[in-house]
């Protein structure tokens, strides 16, 4: 059997075969109402909100993903156990997006919604050194790694402040989150 190397190609494929599968669960959390009317709609708008700011977040994501792998050469173990982390985070959205959703954005469920959004920049925010780090100078400038730094720091403190504002004022905290 022959053994195959791991190459960036590989990783970033598998990366956006994950967060495609994520998306697929959390449109599958959607359920219609039984009554045919529009005013139906109404008392689901916990639900449309907070899809709506998950499938936002997961495309950011995966943008930011798919612009960094293009600087990523022979992914080192280190990396690709990063990249497994990252998508592990991503991987509880359907779970923190469905239980904010029919609590109506209660406390708790914001919190750990927030808490979740945390994790998963802190891992992201490995990744992204790790590969800027790693990167051809030519191909990305000192500027845009320093510039790429600050707005991941300035996202995980909008993130952090979300978490903590949940703590006491749950709308405004999940207000917070939809803002970066």
């Amino acid at each position: 059997m022959r053994e195959e190397k791991i190459t960036a190609e590989r990783l970033a494929t598998y990366s956006d075969a994950v967060f495609a599968v994520i998306v697929t669960i959390m449109v599958l959390e959607l359920k219609a109402p039984d009554q045919p009317g529009f005013p139906a709609l109404w008392p689901l708008w916990p639900t449309a909100i907070s899809y709506a700011v998950s499938y936002l977040f997961i495309a950011i994501i995966w943008m930011n993903h798919d612009y960094l792998m293009r600087f990523v050469g022979p992914p080192t173990l280190g990396l690709i156990w990063i990249n497994f982390v990252h998508l592990f985070m991503v991987s509880f959205l359907p779970f923190a997006t469905a239980w904010i959703a029919r609590t109506q954005l209660a406390s708790s469920p914001v919190v750990f919604y927030a808490g979740l959004f945390v994790c998963i920049d802190l891992a992201y925010n490995v990744f992204e050194r790790e590969v800027l780090t790693r990167a051809d100078a030519t191909r990305l400038p000192e500027s845009t790694r320093r510039i790429a730094r600050r707005r991941s720091l300035v996202v995980l403190a909008s993130f952090t402040t979300a978490m903590l504002v949940a703590l006491v004022a749950p709308r405004l905290g999940f207000g917070l989150i939809s803002s970066p």
